[in-house]
């Protein structure tokens, strides 16, 4: 696809809502163009290299979320340097569909060197949410559509790792056990009136600069959602699906929304292969959904490891059957695949495996309904 192409469609939905795809005409009795599935094969892994680039292409990826250079001591990548990264991607036939902005990433408070939003300093709070802002103008002079982000402060919590298929490793988290008596972080005790006070003044900051270029600002959940008392003195709000949907009603905006990561929803359920294909229509239909971390989980909120996407506890092609339903045309990409000690090379070929699942739940959508397999291509 074309880049202008995807820019005049992002967000528009060439489907209806709810309509189910069964309905669809099969190949032989089609008279009419073929319906499209609408979403794409994307990634965010880096590095931004041409290396990398052409890996990702080589396995069917299509779309990307990747990070710019920025120079000096800038906190945002400028409108230039977003371009020379779309054109780099551009060169491997691939579409730089998001931005992986300098501040706000999934690192834990203590080891981030730009914390002001999230530890509500000043004057450093106002300094990164002003390069947050230019950020965003940055992007829609690039012509890139959105950008994602966290709002954490305790990163990604896992308390060991398990053994899965051959020598894969997967990491694994369970709350009973956790590092007890963990020490409080440089943010002290935050609790869920100050944390929501704190996600405010950011969306209050950035959601009207977002609405002005129509950029798209993706969050991430807080992965994973710990229990009422926190975790190390914090309250993780944005680690249940009722703080998600009260975050997205904050400055209410078609362009404040998710990067909904499926595994760190599944996490925060209790029978997530029951329940997220409902979570995954609430926020569907309302079109919060900007991007999907496409990856599965065995276990339940509390308790749980990370897996390869064909032996989870979800139905994976059920929800890529439920993201198809609300029309949702974004990417779904691999996230947290196993490592194998030792053995570096090994995280690359779980992303291969990663991509090809996720390419052949896409045909396999593609020709159960009747539609033209050959729309998935590049």
């Amino acid at each position: 696809m074309e880049r202008r192409q995807f820019l005049a469609g992002v967000g528009t939905g060439m489907a209806v809502a709810g309509a189910p795809l069964a309905a669809a005409p099969m190949p032989h009795h089609r008279a009419t163009a073929p319906r499209k599935l609408l979403m794409k094969l994307g990634c965010q892994s880096g590095p931004s290299t041409d290396e990398h680039f052409a890996f990702q292409a080589r396995y069917g990826v299509t779309h990307v979320a990747a990070s710019a250079g920025v120079s000096g001591e800038r906190l945002y990548a400028t409108a230039d340097e977003v371009k020379a990264l779309r054109e780099q991607v551009e060169r491997h036939k691939m579409v730089l569909a998001i931005l992986n902005p300098l501040l706000l990433p999934s690192s834990p408070i203590d080891k981030e060197a730009h914390g002001g939003i999230m530890l509500a300093s000043s004057p450093e709070r106002e300094r990164e949410v002003e390069a947050f802002q230019n950020q965003i103008r940055a992007c829609a002079a690039a012509g890139v559509p959105c950008i994602k982000y966290n709002m954490s402060m305790l990163g990604v919590l896992r308390s060991g790792h398990q053994p899965g298929r051959g020598d894969a490793m997967f990491a694994a988290w369970d709350e009973a056990s956790a590092h007890p008596g963990a020490p409080l972080t440089r943010a002290g005790p935050v609790n869920a009136e100050q944390f929501w006070e704190r996600i405010t003044w950011f969306l209050d900051h950035v959601v009207p600069v977002a609405n002005e270029y129509k950029v798209r600002i993706a969050c991430h959940p807080q992965d994973p959602g710990v229990g009422p008392q926190g975790y190390q003195g914090i309250n993780r709000v944005l680690g249940t699906v009722d703080g998600l949907k009260h975050f997205v009603s904050i400055r209410e905006s078609p362009y404040h929304g998710l990067n909904f990561c499926q595994g760190t929803v599944s996490e925060d359920l209790e029978r997530p292969a029951e329940q997220i294909f409902d979570v995954i229509r609430w926020f569907g239909t309302r079109k919060k959904i900007f991007n999907v971390h496409f990856r599965n989980i065995v276990g339940h909120r509390g308790h749980f490891r990370e897996a390869f996407p064909d032996e989870g506890d979800v139905n994976l092609y059920k929800a890529l059957m439920t993201y198809a339903e609300v029309g949702y045309d974004g990417m779904l990409m691999p996230d947290h695949v196993p490592v194998v000690p030792g053995h570096p090379e090994a995280e690359w070929q779980s992303f291969a495996f990663a991509y090809g699942h996720i390419r052949g739940l896409m045909q396999a959508a593609q020709a159960a309904h009747g539609l033209d397999w050959n729309v998935i291509r590049a």
